[in-house]
């Protein structure tokens, strides 16, 4: 009863107050602006400089996002890749089995890849409640996201994997680390594992505290069946050479297995380098070679297009709210004022926490190391802290906070149908359960 009394507390405070994202990122600008007036002594104009300074510096990683939602969109519109989905979602025969399924599938693909992680859940999440009509979207959506939740403890890891490369900016102050004192330590293995195989479990009780209440439809994104009318024209023998061009399955398959080849080119020549590039480019070209023809995927590309608006207008906003954020010199506020309250035990803790607050305002991994890494690197080594956890730490900060960060939600939430709001208050349950295995795993492993 205190549970279902404390989800729908949570439930009830984001349906009401919390923006939509768009407008969450604004309010969230104006927030930074004003702090890093008050509290750095930077000008109205200096913050304003910062500010469009800062704007466009996600174009690249925007167009990444959007991407991920349009061939994740289009990959999922395939036959085969329907018949998959659907023949995964039939391991759920009920509510609790459609959360524990969504939640476990969606970790494993996010400790694969992060992009993958995010499209995976929530195509899987609209498979299955095809198949259990009865269980609650909103939270079907939300085991999904929780998923990402694991993402830094991953493959993909982008903390843990540059530290690991030769050259980094910290280099001469930490060398090289591999990934097996990072990613592959005892600490790391068991938060991940913990989170892994308690999450389900932990949605799946959500899911009981919203017994009676409304259920939220998903809204069916699929595109209108246009097999018929393509095969109907494919057939004509009346076709324009131009029409031929966009009907032929030859081109699809020169250009798809061109792509592929280059895919397998990449794995052979550099190992499992699985980056969200790569991820997009699976699916954009499998999707080419699934959809069989021009006109059939560029139909599908149409229709994906129309669910990327929030990532094209938002994550700029997030950009410059970064921008003021480092070049203020307001994210080294934050982080040196929760060093200078750690000793050599709480570091690793007060380091995550500090991360996980930074995120809010810097919500990209890579990015966020940039910020944090010359400043947490340092003072762990002077404190006595080994660096591979302060990275750890660091790492794990930027991915808990991403349960209540927006950012990071707008590809799946696109995919998915929803918006921001529908899916937080279960996410804030989400932030509060996890910080407990996370501190456990930095503290006494």
């Amino acid at each position: 009863m205190r549970v279902k009394s404390i989800t729908n507390f949570f439930d009830r405070i984001v349906q009401r107050y919390l923006p939509d994202a768009f407008l969450f990122a604004v309010i969230l600008t104006i927030i930074v602006f004003i702090m890093g007036i008050f509290m750095t002594g930077s000008s109205p104009i200096q913050m304003v400089e910062h500010w469009g300074t800062g704007f466009w510096d996600l174009l690249a990683f925007s167009m990444q996002m959007a991407l991920i939602v349009v061939t994740g969109y289009v990959l999922a519109n395939t036959p085969v890749v329907k018949t998959a989905l659907e023949k995964t979602s039939m391991l759920a025969k009920t509510p609790g089995q459609a959360i524990l399924l969504v939640t476990f599938v969606a970790s494993i693909a996010s400790l694969i890849n992060y992009g993958f992680g995010l499209v995976v859940g929530a195509l899987l999440a609209l498979q299955v409640v095809k198949r259990v009509p009865s269980v609650d979207y909103r939270l079907l959506v939300a085991s999904a996201y929780s998923g990402f939740l694991l993402w830094h403890g991953g493959l993909s890891g982008s903390i843990p994997l540059l530290i690991a490369t030769p050259d980094h900016f910290l280099q001469d102050t930490i060398g090289t680390i591999p990934v097996t004192e990072t990613m592959f330590s005892s600490y790391n293995l068991f938060i991940v594992f913990v989170l892994l195989f308690t999450l389900p479990f932990l949605n799946r009780m959500l899911m009981k505290s919203r017994e009676g209440m409304e259920i939220v439809n998903p809204v069916d994104w699929e595109t209108s069946s246009f097999e018929d009318k393509y095969e109907e024209v494919e057939k004509n023998e009346r076709q324009t050479p131009s029409e031929r061009l966009e009907n032929s399955q030859i081109i699809s398959m020169l250009i798809g297995l061109l792509g592929l080849a280059f895919i397998i080119y990449h794995f052979a020549t550099n190992g499992f380098d699985l980056n969200i590039n790569l991820v997009n480019l699976i699916m954009l070209f499998l999707g080419i070679l699934l959809h069989r023809t021009p006109r059939r995927f560029l139909h599908s590309v149409n229709n994906a297009v129309k669910n990327v608006g929030g990532i094209i207008v938002q994550f700029p906003f997030y950009a410059g709210i970064m921008g003021m954020m480092v070049d203020s010199g307001l994210s080294e506020q934050m982080s040196l004022w929760f060093v200078s309250i750690s000793t050599e035990f709480t570091f690793p803790l007060f380091t995550f926490i500090s991360a996980g607050l930074v995120n809010f305002f810097v919500p990209s991994g890579g990015g966020q190391w940039a910020v944090q890494g010359p400043i947490m690197i340092p003072a762990g080594i002077e404190i006595g802290v080994d660096s591979a956890k302060t990275a750890m730490a660091v790492a794990w900060g930027d991915a808990w906070t991403n349960m209540i960060q927006p950012f990071w939600a707008l590809p799946l939430l696109a995919i998915a149908g929803l918006k921001v709001r529908d899916i937080m208050g279960f996410c804030v349950i989400i932030l509060i359960y996890s910080f407990f295995p996370i501190a456990i795993g930095l503290l006494f492993f």
